[in-house]
């Protein structure tokens, strides 16, 4: 039975306003615009104790526990055009004490500054840089671009990834699914008007096809262990089913978690399904 937290996050999100403001593509760039005139803090809570690089001019957090085994990069969602958000931080606090793992967190440009054709290279060579063993987290557009980052990785014939995690991914920017239609009206959060208005500025001159920008028509061969996360109240769901028979032709270990009723994100947020999921999070990275 679904916990009671879970029953009440679609009414929270309802009330933020964010499936309103995702009907409709102009109300989108309209919030965009608007955070491109006073952009949002990207900063982590000072508890983490995260250390401030950078790379390729962008800033870098690398939140770094004792005796840390293995690297996990962390690739935050937001539709590409939308900062870093405290319950990502929260999640990466997690996965640093409880998985013993040293957590980076690159700061990306956000769209429209940043595009794919950019972002993506500069996201792999960053991964290529570290050394040891090393896993990629990603939540929503995040996951997207994970996915991504794993098939530039593979086609430089770099080291292999120790686990690949998607949670909610996005992985086709065309909202062109026909599931689409059946999942949006059960889903609080999110709507196809404005992420593909969205997705339009990050892909920038790439076409909506283009694996870069929608992984889903990209080859899985060669890719290492995945796991990854999806609700049925959330319209990227169906990205992830049809992620699954592209991974079993390909011959790549995926390990599915399915949230009956579960929302977009729902293994990030504070409720007792997403402690579940944050478990075997820590468990594939550690």
């Amino acid at each position: 039975m679904a916990s009671l937290l879970s029953r009440l996050a679609p009414l929270v999100i309802t009330l933020r306003g964010s499936k309103r403001m995702f009907s409709s593509a102009s109300r989108t760039l309209a919030r965009v615009d608007k955070l491109q005139r006073k952009p949002a803090s990207f900063e982590p809570p000072a508890s983490l104790g995260a250390a401030r690089s950078e790379f390729a001019g962008w800033p870098v957090y690398t939140v770094t526990p004792p005796g840390f085994t293995r690297t996990v990069v962390y690739l935050h969602g937001g539709c590409y055009v939308f900062e870093i958000d405290p319950v990502h931080w929260a999640l990466i606090g997690k996965l640093a004490a409880e998985a013993s793992v040293r957590v980076v967190v690159p700061i990306m440009p956000l769209a429209p500054i940043g595009v794919a054709s950019a972002v993506l290279p500069q996201v792999a060579d960053l991964v290529q840089s570290l050394e040891g063993d090393v896993s990629i987290v990603g939540d929503s557009s995040g996951g997207g671009m994970a996915l991504a980052v794993a098939m530039t990785l593979r086609d430089r014939e770099a080291a292999p990834l120790h686990h690949l995690v998607l949670i909610s991914p996005w992985l086709d920017i065309s909202g062109t699914d026909p599931r689409l239609a059946e999942i949006a009206p059960r889903d609080p959060w999110l709507a196809v008007p404005g992420t593909h208005a969205a997705g339009g500025l990050y892909r920038d001159v790439l076409g909506e096809g283009d694996w870069r920008v929608s992984p889903i028509h990209g080859s899985l061969e060669g890719l290492g262990p995945i796991t990854m996360f999806s609700g049925t109240r959330d319209i990227l769901n169906a990205d992830a089913h049809r992620l699954l028979p592209l991974a079993a032709e390909a011959g790549v270990a995926l390990d599915f978690h399915e949230g009956p009723g579960m929302i977009h994100n729902y293994p990030i947020l504070p409720m007792p399904e997403g402690d579940t999921a944050r478990a075997v999070i820590v468990a594939a990275v550690r």
